[in-house]
């Protein structure tokens, strides 16, 4: 026994924290209930010793982005932007040690980079330029993703430091659309500029619901009699839509010829057409003009979302009050209205 009386009436406590073939503890009590907790806490303090069970993991922030990104990350759309930004927050908090950063220690970037106070990765003035709280969220579900996905990966045995961490609340966008008037206006400053690529990519997008890259980058084998079928998508799966015939012919036309870069014309179109956006929406307003056009007009939102491309309806959801019944059960089914529709209850 590790605990036992002796002769004298003590306790003597009599223990090898390392093993056997480890240095005894050896330790005396006046009491049985004394020399049972120096054991449990002699015992305990050895398990916390890191050369006793699994190595203590000194690898810093950066060297963990880089595995991730080799193990992962390189297989992203956007794999390079990515990997940038991550390198931006390793160096922000100073490239730790991984399994030793706290909650306290990210809550205290993210308010460095609300104020400025952290280099952004610029080379200009914008450097040290103010970020959103939008930003600072982003980069949060950045950092996470990569300890999730090494722990997947069983790279990464340690809780996640930014698990428990509620990111800021962020008021819904404005979500930009264009009127019939605005388009008419929109299509003849495509017209007046002069650009028949331009042209026809805004086309495809009002007709479609493409994002913009997936409509500027359309080949021949996508095209099939009076549908497009769209590849390489930000959800990573195929998708078909209908083509009217005159548009199928446009694209036919072209006899499988690459569009030449334009999006930056499309800026300058918007400002001849007279058309204001709000901040950060611009090509992705022909996507939201799809959409909103489409609710108006009755279409079903299940129908909606496997044209889009979503893998989550709730995303698809933003479009739903552009129907025209949207909520309108609520004139009907509210107690007052039915109240009124059976009097002998409030007569």
């Amino acid at each position: 026994m590790s605990v036992r009386k002796l002769s004298t009436g003590k306790w003597l406590c009599e223990c090898y924290p390392n093993g056997r073939e480890g240095k005894r503890c050896r330790r005396q009590f006046d009491s049985k209930g004394e020399a049972l907790a120096f054991e449990t806490y002699t015992m305990d303090q050895a398990k916390n010793k890191p050369w006793l069970g699994e190595k203590e993991d000194r690898r810093k922030l950066s060297e963990l982005v880089d595995l991730w990104y080799s193990l992962h990350g390189c297989s992203l759309n956007d794999k390079k932007g990515r990997l940038g930004k991550l390198k931006i927050i390793s160096a922000g908090m100073g490239d730790p040690i991984a399994s030793m950063i706290t909650p306290k220690d990210w809550a205290h970037y993210r308010d460095q980079r609300l104020r400025g106070e952290i280099d952004n990765g610029y080379s200009t003035s914008l450097a040290t330029r103010k970020v959103s709280t939008g930003t600072v969220n982003c980069e949060h579900a950045f950092l996470r993703a990569v300890f999730n996905e090494l722990k997947r990966l069983g790279e990464w045995s340690l809780p996640n430091p930014l698990e428990n961490i509620r990111e800021f609340d962020q008021p819904e966008r404005e979500m930009a659309w264009l009127t019939q008037e605005q388009i008419l206006l929109l299509m003849a400053a495509c017209e007046q500029h002069g650009n028949d690529e331009l042209t026809l990519i805004v086309k495809v997008c009002l007709s479609t619901g493409a994002r913009w890259n997936e409509a500027a980058k359309i080949k021949s084998s996508q095209i099939s009699p009076y549908k497009i079928t769209f590849i390489n998508t930000k959800g990573k799966k195929n998708r078909t839509v209908p083509l009217t015939r005159p548009l199928y012919d446009e694209l036919i036309a072209r006899k499988g010829a690459p569009f030449l870069p334009c999006y930056k014309q499309f800026y300058r179109v918007i400002r001849l057409a007279g058309i204001e956006l709000p901040e950060g929406q611009m090509t992705h307003v022909l996507r939201h003009t799809f959409a909103s056009h489409f609710m108006m007009a009755g279409g079903n939102i299940i129908v909606l979302q496997r044209i889009l491309g979503h893998s989550d309806i709730r995303v698809t959801m933003r479009y739903a009050h552009f129907a025209p019944d949207h909520l309108e059960d609520a004139i009907h089914l509210n107690p007052l209205a039915q109240m009124v529709g059976n009097k002998n209850l409030i007569s």
